[in-house]
């Protein structure tokens, strides 16, 4: 299954062009992302004891439950997860007045071959131009571990604003949002 979703936009120059996304097709690509949930970095996500087959039922259950997980390509070679949720039908909803148009993110890098300057942020960027553009988010809404430092500092480089912490099953977490605007003024405050 290729890629369909291909930046950047006339609007979105700042966006790295070998980006892509595509629906995750589990059964196909659950073999290429486990093992990245395997690595050292990846403990917020809780997943680094889990099989190939309990992440796909995982990913399975998940989207029974509304979460809508993509798979990114960085010049058609597979390299970060993206999922995106209703916080509304999340335990999140709980902790915050959800607005129509909020979409729920969470995002993940797999190993790189080598390390690039600033990819995890040009990553990033890409997963917010494709929830504003794509997907018609009015408001991205992220919840990472209060711990996870380096991901609060890349939420502000594209255009997060911190909203305090909430507990979560399993974690105390940071609540933050995303307008398309904040985003926006990200991309202009800062050259690619």
């Amino acid at each position: 299954m290729q890629p369909e979703w291909i930046t950047p936009s006339d609007n979105r120059l700042a966006l790295n062009p070998a980006f892509a996304l595509r629906p995750l097709a589990i059964e196909q690509d659950v073999a290429i992302i486990q093992p990245w949930y395997q690595m050292d970095y990846a403990h917020f996500w809780n997943m680094q004891n889990m099989s190939v087959e309990a992440t796909a039922a995982f990913y399975r259950e998940a989207a029974q439950r509304g979460l809508d997980a993509y798979l990114g390509f960085d010049d058609g070679a597979p390299a970060f997860v993206v999922e995106c949720y209703d916080p509304a039908r999340d335990p999140l909803g709980e902790c915050y007045p959800v607005q129509p148009g909020d979409i729920g993110m969470h995002f993940f890098v797999g190993p790189a071959q080598r390390p690039i300057r600033h990819y995890t942020r040009d990553v990033l960027r890409t997963v917010m131009a494709f929830l504003f553009d794509a997907l018609g988010a009015e408001r991205v809404v992220v919840e990472p571990d209060a711990r996870n430092e380096r991901v609060h500092r890349l939420n502000r480089l594209v255009g997060f604003v911190d909203a305090g912490t909430v507990q979560l099953p399993g974690k105390t977490a940071r609540l933050a949002f995303c307008t398309a605007r904040d985003f926006a003024h990200s991309l202009e405050e800062q050259a690619p």
